[in-house]
């Protein structure tokens, strides 16, 4: 079975989209374009990939997802990166791995540093405020590796799902030595759906997490040190997951 084309939304009506169909998917020259920097300060990212910790936290018992995390407060002036914390999600939205304090390896300080990397959270900060209004967004940041060391990989082991944010960027950072790996994004309470593979990088997947449910499908190898690389981002009005009153204590 073939995979459609990725339907790239026209960088014009990033926001339309998101209110229209829940969803937009850029091309890399127009992630670029967005953060205000070039497609090579994007790159210079990219190596703090390799140097990833595991993901002692797997249910499934799997060995195959290292990642770091890192929290930010968005003010619209300013980004602010936040002392370490656990990332923690409620049940409801993540079956598997919902309900634990997750206290993952924070991301290195030189990647943090990166011109792009401010430039492109605030950049897509800006875009989930025209969405929703102007406010302080929490956002939390994911560098993903999954590998194929033990033969297959699950991006979304959670299966499809929602991350109980108000907004959530996946981004490809590169893919290697892989099949599988196929996007796919449904309404939550609607039939349409569409799937897709991103294989250049820099491709960026915008959610609007009320209206889409998501989810990658597993990845196997076809050569050596199979792996495929993404930055997850989530921006959440209010407080983080787990410092409100919604969720404390649950």
């Amino acid at each position: 079975m073939t995979t459609p084309q990725p339907p790239y939304t026209d960088p014009a009506r990033i926001a339309d989209a998101l209110r229209g169909d829940g969803y937009a998917l850029l091309r890399p020259a127009d992630v670029a374009q967005l953060a205000g920097c070039s497609l090579a300060e994007l790159a210079a990212l990219a190596p703090s990939w390799d140097r990833l910790e595991l993901d002692n936290y797997l249910k499934d018992g799997g060995r195959y997802r290292r990642r770091r995390h890192s929290c930010f407060v968005d003010s619209g002036a300013t980004l602010t990166q936040s002392p370490h914390r656990a990332h923690w999600q409620p049940v409801e939205y993540n079956a598997l791995h919902g309900g634990m304090h997750r206290l993952f390896v924070p991301i290195e300080p030189s990647t943090v540093e990166q011109p792009a990397w401010p430039k492109l959270l605030r950049a897509l900060g800006a875009v989930c405020s025209q969405v929703k209004g102007r406010q302080t967004w929490y956002v939390e940041a994911h560098q993903f590796r999954i590998d194929t060391a033990d033969g297959i990989g699950r991006p979304t082991p959670e299966g499809a799902h929602r991350d109980g944010v108000d907004f959530v960027a996946v981004i490809l950072i590169g893919r290697a030595n892989i099949k599988g790996g196929e996007t796919r994004v449904f309404e939550a309470n609607g039939p349409k759906g569409q799937r897709f593979t991103m294989t250049e990088p820099w491709t960026l997947l915008l959610l609007d997490d009320a209206s889409v449910i998501h989810e990658s499908t597993p990845i196997q190898p076809i050569g050596a040190d199979g792996h495929r690389d993404t930055l997850v981002l989530t921006w959440r009005a209010g407080a983080f997951q787990g410092d409100d009153a919604a969720t404390t204590g649950a």
